[in-house]
């Protein structure tokens, strides 16, 4: 990235562009992503969209527990036939329960991804609207080691996400 910029201004100052002519500036994207109000709104969907999953996970959970505690307490009294269905049926349970919490964890990181997309999106068109409208020539973001107050516009690129609607 340091290279990538050294170059970039390498070549402005070849082309007889002087460096006090230049308005640069940076953007602290993960500022941005936790006050975007777009990210509440999303993080919002997805616990309605995957809430009730997660309740079913839950009382997959406590049925497992309760049928293990049976176990537990009824071991010495039951029969070997009914301990042997009792042993399977919580097999199967924590097998069923366990491909559940896979499939609910592949499902959410694809939807949490997909959120994070539109967002990501909406904070480059941002980003860029504010270059564009305020003669940047550079905005910088990821890599910065430091960055003067005087060039830090994340302030405006979140002022600017709060106004876009959705």
């Amino acid at each position: 990235m340091k290279t990538k910029i050294a170059l970039f201004l390498g070549l402005l100052l070849a082309a007889n562009v002087s460096y006090a002519d230049l308005k640069i500036g940076f953007v602290n994207i993960p500022a941005v992503l936790e006050k975007a109000p777009q990210a509440e709104k999303a993080k919002k969907r997805l616990e309605k969209e995957f809430s009730p999953r997660d309740k079913q996970l839950v009382a997959q959970q406590k049925e497992i527990q309760r049928l293990d505690e049976k176990l537990a307490k009824d071991a010495a009294v039951i029969s070997e036939s009914a301990r042997v269905n009792l042993e399977r049926e919580i097999l199967n349970k924590k097998r069923d329960a366990k491909r559940a919490q896979q499939e609910f964890s592949e499902d959410f990181n694809v939807r949490r991804n997909e959120e994070l997309g539109k967002l990501q999106r909406r904070i480059v068109e941002a980003i860029r609207g504010i270059a564009k409208d305020q003669d940047f020539d550079l905005l910088l973001t990821d890599g910065v080691i430091y960055a003067s107050d005087k060039i830090d516009v994340t302030s405006q690129v979140q002022q600017k996400l709060s106004t876009m609607p959705e």
